[in-house]
């Protein structure tokens, strides 16, 4: 298997998860093929492996005790025959993510609390395996690090008819450092966020639109307990 990785700062941790990504979404999604027929149920215990060179493989997990980095998911194979194709991909998909940030912050242990959180923040600015995998959001999203205000204030009502903050907007504040902050975009125009301007957040989602770009003033967000985008609502129907 491959050694641990020398990565140690906040962008070099980064740069590891981004190609381990890669090759995972590739065996997952242009490669699923040759990957579903590694996955021979009537092999042994069989793991994804993501590589930080960009490449995945399938094989046994590493013989040492402890191993050199959080090993994947144990046995994908197992299940491949016993389940629908698509469920199976989504279910190693969602594996494949967990594996993937304990590899990060294996390797960022040593961050202190704002490397910490700029190192995820960068990570969730990137659509999961799993949301790739179920087409749940693009290929194409890039992670962008942008600093900005420490709290803005766009509202939307959530689904239990109570106001909420945008969890993306609101962000705790540190003496220490001062830290990076991932900018705000519109799902439907990709503009920044304008705190003057009124937004709405989808509650399946979760992505932010200008108020006007989805035809929501705030009176009838009022009246809404719970907002589908126009993105979600023709998934629905479809």
């Amino acid at each position: 298997m491959e050694m641990a990785s020398s990565a140690r700062t906040v962008e070099e941790i980064f740069k590891d998860f981004s190609a381990r990504r890669a090759a995972v979404v590739r065996a997952l999604t242009y490669d699923v093929d040759s990957f579903y027929g590694l996955c021979d149920p009537d092999k042994e215990n069989l793991c994804l492996y993501g590589h930080s060179s960009e490449t995945w493989e399938v094989a046994l997990p590493a013989e040492e005790v402890p191993p050199e980095l959080p090993e994947p998911a144990l046995g994908i194979n197992f299940a491949r025959d016993g389940m629908n194709r698509k469920d199976w991909l989504s279910l190693v998909a969602v594996h494949s993510d967990s594996w993937l940030l304990s590899v990060a912050f294996y390797l960022g242990a040593r961050l202190n609390r704002n490397e910490r959180k700029r190192l995820f923040s960068l990570i969730n600015d990137l659509p999961t395996v799993f949301e790739v995998v179920t087409e749940r959001k693009p290929v194409k999203e890039k992670p962008s690090v942008d600093s900005g205000s420490k709290s803005r204030g766009s509202i939307k009502r959530s689904s239990d008819g109570q106001m909420k903050r945008n969890p993306k907007l609101t962000e705790d504040t540190y003496e220490d450092e001062e830290e990076d902050h991932t900018e705000t975009l519109c799902g439907s125009c990709g503009g920044n966020y304008n705190a003057d301007e009124f937004w709405i957040g989808c509650d399946v989602c979760e992505r932010w639109y200008h108020g006007k770009c989805v035809k929501i003033t705030p009176a009838k967000a009022d009246s809404i307990k719970q907002y589908k985008c126009p993105s979600c609502m023709k998934r629905s129907r479809s």
